[in-house]
């Protein structure tokens, strides 16, 4: 860098003398300064195989204990999530989880908010969020009741899973059956936030304007189906966070077991 610095001062000032030239300049720069080979492209490493638990700390503790500690280190999880998304602007607040328009009403929001009537989009929006937020906590129950139904082999499979093996377990055996007892509870809630009717206003002015049909949305399944998208988020965080650090955990036993087959 010093060398080329000087190099370049010199034919500055050699070149003061005469008319600036820029094609001369860059001339004389080339021949003070040999141009540097372009290095050659390192090789792509190879991704190290990810490994996976085996399973062989668990030998020493009990079916019982490893089925006791998941259970309680999932009903930690369900308790904290819950309580994340169940306070004012748990969804709303969270980008993670928060609960935009429905895709087929994204035309009608851009449009309002062209001409300045985006509070209707907004007003829907937190209605929408307010609803889950309001819902969520009726959740716990049935989630609670699924963990306590879960079997020695879906624990080990849990335990020795991925990341997110316990969440996955819920959305395939429980998911069905959480959407239809949640609906109600978010129907509800929609209800006490006045839902129905920010809707109404949402899509009265898209059909005054032509950019939506009132048929439109069928907002409880729409925001039945976010909040419990946005449940299993926050417990697959809850899951990622203990398997990664098992002794923040509470309770001896979670620790204990977590630790076993930490990677």
């Amino acid at each position: 860098m010093l060398k080329k610095s000087i190099a370049l001062l010199a034919i500055l000032c050699a070149s003061s003398a005469s008319a600036f030239n820029l094609d001369d300049l860059k001339g004389k720069l080339n021949e003070a300064i040999p141009q540097q080979q372009a290095a050659a492209p390192e090789a792509p490493s190879q991704a190290a195989p990810i490994a996976r638990p085996s399973g062989n700390g668990l030998a020493n503790i009990s079916n019982q204990d490893q089925v006791g500690s998941l259970k309680q280190a999932l009903g930690q999880g369900i308790d904290t999530a819950v309580a994340s998304l169940s306070k004012t602007d748990g969804y709303l607040g969270n980008p993670k989880v928060r609960i935009p328009l429905p895709e087929n009403l994204q035309k009608l929001d851009n449009g309002l908010r062209k001409l300045g009537m985006g509070k209707y989009a907004d007003e829907l929006i937190t209605s929408m969020n307010r609803a889950a937020e309001a819902a969520v906590p009726e959740a716990k129950a049935l989630l609670v009741t699924a963990v306590k139904n879960m079997s020695v082999t879906d624990a080990k499979n849990i335990l020795l899973g991925s990341d997110d093996a316990a969440t996955q377990y819920f959305r395939k055996n429980t998911g069905t059956a959480l959407s239809g007892k949640f609906q109600p509870i978010v129907v509800n809630a929609m209800q006490k936030v006045q839902l129905a009717q920010k809707y109404d206003q949402f899509a009265g002015k898209g059909v005054q304007l032509g950019l939506v049909d009132a048929k439109d949305a069928n907002l409880e399944n729409y925001v039945t189906q976010k909040a419990l998208d946005g449940l299993f988020v926050m417990m697959a965080e809850q899951e990622k966070a203990l398997r990664a650090n098992p002794l923040e955990a509470t309770g001896n036993l979670v620790k204990k077991v977590f630790s076993a087959i930490k990677f």
